[in-house]
């Protein structure tokens, strides 16, 4: 429980002030059944009624006392647990944006939502409990023994003798809870990821009629779900019994010894009926325990999840390296200085040199012996069959992949050389996924550069041919956009994601077959527009009519560059690419070309 410690020194006052307040109300409590004693002994039996009088007027300005204490508790308490989940989670968050893509992948997205919501959530839930109420249960516990023993240490002792035996039951059902409810965890991240697949696909879901199948697979993984939690909860459950079963035989047993040492002398009334209230007391707080057991176990297993994410490597050490390598280099004059805002020291030629590259998580090379080079403001076009490594390669571009081997250059610095920020500042990368966030049009495209005014948004947006399609919607730039852009057709999505890369002014263009969804006249358009602006543009894409005026065409194959060139020649040399070529084209036109 280190993570949580460390995260709640911050509110150690607010948690001080929450147990302070809560001792000062479970202190007036516990003095509750003494003074009842005392009300029996020497105000009832002697029919003093002032006797009677003066301790109930203590018993009630008592309780008052403790109420306001307890309410001082609750707030202290809420304070301490609200603060500490807000500062967990946003230094979650920060650690899951830190991630590399290669650390990345290690988590289902729907687990670390999991872990930002439900397991944060779960903490908050167990150190507000813990303030209020939890630490008050071992205290209640110990309290009562101990004034049982005060008030009569005979009657006290069989109390004394009989909750050490409920603890170690306890503590061995709390042991055995927490493995439980962590695979209990675990079916709750993959419900949580059925149901991510399933929100995210219902288009498809429901043009393929495959409702029933989804709903089926939801149930077998909820029911998975509630099987695992059924188990701990039956476990934890059976606590309760066993503690009633020992609780209410130690009462029977002071009655029993109560009664004989009043027939005695040796204890009055008020005396029994005192350590009797403080035996209720104790079963009421140990009952509670099959509670503290649940929660603590499922709270365990919540903080062991988040300090996973907490506790794994970034990947920021090695851009870090690299940040500080590219430094040096600029120190040393061998990097021309940067304008950090657009990257302006980055010119944009671009060099592999025989690079392979393999997905930290996979033993299959994706990429493998690639040499090309193309010059600043060029235009390289990559063709090739699904899978045969085109995402990947331009991937390695802004670093967000180690390559396995080779070299990559970048105006003819090795790219570990570069300020991994200033490199990435100099980049605009369109992804094959589009993905436009909730608000304005405006607020999308400006995403890509936050000091973008609104004359550099229109004039991306002109390049990206999508000015005139926003014009024509009722607010222009502020009309508001559906989650993911749904209210956007595809082509739509897909222009303002290059506007959103193109608002960078950037030196290297990525669009990762960003064109797919555009007609042919559209993607003629925003090539040419692009023709005039000065940056290299990487073309991942399936079309010859968009290949034909790059300056570098690149075939790739199973990882390996297979061919390379311009249109004309690859028709000359490279049979694959004239099939290619007269697949899209009628003969005629292949002829006329």
């Amino acid at each position: 429980m280190s993570l949580v410690f460390a995260f709640l020194k911050k509110y150690r006052i607010a948690a001080s002030l929450a147990l302070l307040m809560m001792v000062i109300e479970l202190t007036v409590e516990l003095a509750q059944p003494y003074l009842i004693s005392k009300i029996i002994d020497e105000g009832i039996a002697k029919s003093d009624l002032g006797v009677v009088w003066m301790w109930g007027i203590v018993l009630l300005i008592g309780t008052v006392f403790a109420f306001a204490a307890g309410v001082a508790s609750s707030f202290f308490a809420s304070y301490a647990s609200q603060g500490f989940a807000s500062d967990l989670r946003e230094k979650l968050y920060d650690k899951v944006q830190s991630f590399s893509y290669s650390v990345f992948s290690r988590f289902a997205t729907s687990s670390l939502i999991t872990r930002m919501t439900g397991d944060v959530t779960m903490l908050q839930d167990t150190i507000f409990m813990s303030l209020r109420f939890m630490t008050r249960v071992p205290l209640v516990v110990a309290g009562s023994v101990i004034m049982a023993m005060v008030v009569n240490f005979k009657l006290g002792l069989l109390l004394a003798l009989t909750v050490p035996l409920l603890l170690v039951f306890v503590m061995w059902i709390m042991k055995r809870a927490g493995a439980m409810f962590k695979n209990v965890q675990k079916r709750l991240d993959k419900v949580n990821g059925v149901i991510q697949e399933n929100l995210t696909g219902i288009r498809l879901i429901r043009v393929f009629v495959r409702m029933k199948h989804e709903n089926g697979r939801f149930a077998a993984s909820s029911g998975k779900l509630m099987k695992n939690t059924v188990a701990a909860l039956r476990l934890t459950e059976t606590t309760m019994p066993f503690i009633m079963l020992v609780m209410n035989a130690a009462i029977v047993a002071v009655l029993w010894f109560g009664r004989a040492d009043i027939m005695a002398g040796s204890a009055s009334v008020g005396e029994v009926v005192a350590v009797a209230n403080y035996a209720l007391r104790t079963i009421g707080a140990l009952s509670a325990f099959s509670w503290i057991a649940v929660t603590f176990s499922r709270a365990g297993a919540s903080a062991q999840r988040i300090k996973e994410v907490m506790d794994t490597e970034s990947g920021e050490a090695a851009e870090r390296e690299q940040t500080e390598a590219g430094d040096k280099a600029l120190h040393r004059g061998t990097v021309r200085p940067a304008d950090k805002s657009t990257g302006s020291a980055l010119q944009g030629s671009v060099e592999f040199q025989h690079v392979s590259f393999r997905y930290p998580t996979s033993d299959i090379k994706v990429l493998e012996d690639i040499s090309f080079t193309i010059e600043a403001g060029k235009r390289v076009a990559i063709m090739g069959a699904t899978g045969s490594g085109k995402s990947s390669l331009v991937q390695l571009i802004p670093h967000l992949y180690d390559r396995e081997g080779g070299q990559i250059y970048v105006d003819g610095r090795s790219i570990d050389e570069w300020n991994t920020e200033t490199l990435r500042r100099s980049i605009g990368y369109v992804p094959q996924e589009v993905l436009l966030f909730t608000g304005s049009i405006r607020e999308n495209i400006a995403w890509g550069r936050e000091d973008a005014s609104l004359e550099e948004i229109v004039e991306a947006a002109k390049i990206a041919q999508i000015h005139e399609t926003v014009e024509k919607l009722p607010n222009g730039y502020d009309t508001q956009l559906g989650q993911r852009g749904v209210n956007l057709s595809g082509g739509q999505k897909q222009r303002l994601s290059i506007a959103r890369a193109l608002v960078r002014r950037p030196r290297i263009l990525i669009l990762d077959d960003s064109t797919s969804a555009l007609d042919l006249a559209t993607e003629a358009r925003l090539l040419g527009a692009l023709d005039r602006i000065s940056c290299t543009t990487f073309l991942i894409t399936q079309k010859i009519s968009s290949t034909q005026a790059a300056d570098l065409i690149l075939l790739l194959d199973e990882g390996r560059l297979i061919a390379g060139g311009t249109h004309q020649e690859l028709m000359r040399t490279s049979e694959l690419y004239r099939g290619i070529y007269e697949s899209q084209f009628e003969k005629g036109e292949a002829l006329h070309a």
